[in-house]
């Protein structure tokens, strides 16, 4: 008999979700998984999956962590509490969690953390990029489970956000950083499989590195 693959749970943005799920599913059939995908609009628990990907998309709204709102933010309520909802239950499960962009801002943010919304005017020595090449540079930081999954070598990735991780959330730790210092990867410290990562691997599908991600993602589902 066949072993079943691993159910995981993919969260996407109404505007996006029909360009951006097939290669999140791409992704995870080849590290052996099998994606659904999960809007707000539909039903939705955390029981009938064994692994969680949070994708990226709209800005997640300052009134969850306390920050004033720029007139450049696009919002969406619904999503915003569905996936708060998922990453607090998916951390009192032990289930594994991937943060992917707004997803990595969003695990921070549910764990208590704050976010930069100009990124960039906070970390002027950052260059700026947005493209799904990868263009931007960013350092692993040593005795991580993302250094242990990717290596210690500068990785190349891309970059589309303009918001970022400010003060991190209960019992994560900086996983990845850019040049100029701003935070390109959270996971949790200790516990299940939990990282966040700033760039775009659903695109970088022909670097190993990348591939690792969602690899170890399902081996921890």
């Amino acid at each position: 008999m066949s072993k079943r693959r691993p159910r995981i749970a993919v969260t996407t943005s109404k505007a996006s979700s029909w360009r951006i799920f097939p290669m999140f599913a791409l992704n995870i059939w080849l590290a052996g998984g099998r994606a659904v995908r999960w809007t707000a609009a539909r039903p939705y628990h955390l029981d009938d999956v064994d692994g969680l990907v949070i994708g990226g998309g709209d800005d997640i709204s300052p009134d969850i962590y306390g920050g004033e709102l720029v007139s450049s933010a696009r919002l969406d309520p619904a999503r915003d509490a569905m996936e708060q909802e998922l990453v607090t239950g998916a951390c009192q499960r032990g289930m594994p969690v991937l943060g992917v962009c707004r997803g990595a801002q969003m695990i921070n943010v549910a764990l208590g953390g704050t976010l930069h919304q100009d990124a960039y005017g906070v970390y002027a020595t950052s260059v700026k990029y947005k493209t799904i090449l990868p263009r931007k540079t960013v350092s692993v930081q040593p005795g991580t489970q993302f250094a242990q999954i990717a290596g210690l070598e500068l990785m190349r990735v891309n970059a589309l956000h303009s918001q970022a991780v400010d003060r991190l959330g209960a019992g994560l730790r900086v996983a990845a950083q850019d040049g100029g210092g701003m935070v390109q990867a959270v996971e949790r410290e200790d516990g299940p499989f939990m990282i966040g990562v700033q760039w775009h691997p659903e695109h970088l599908i022909y670097a190993r590195r990348q591939r690792a991600l969602f690899g170890a993602l399902v081996a921890a589902a």
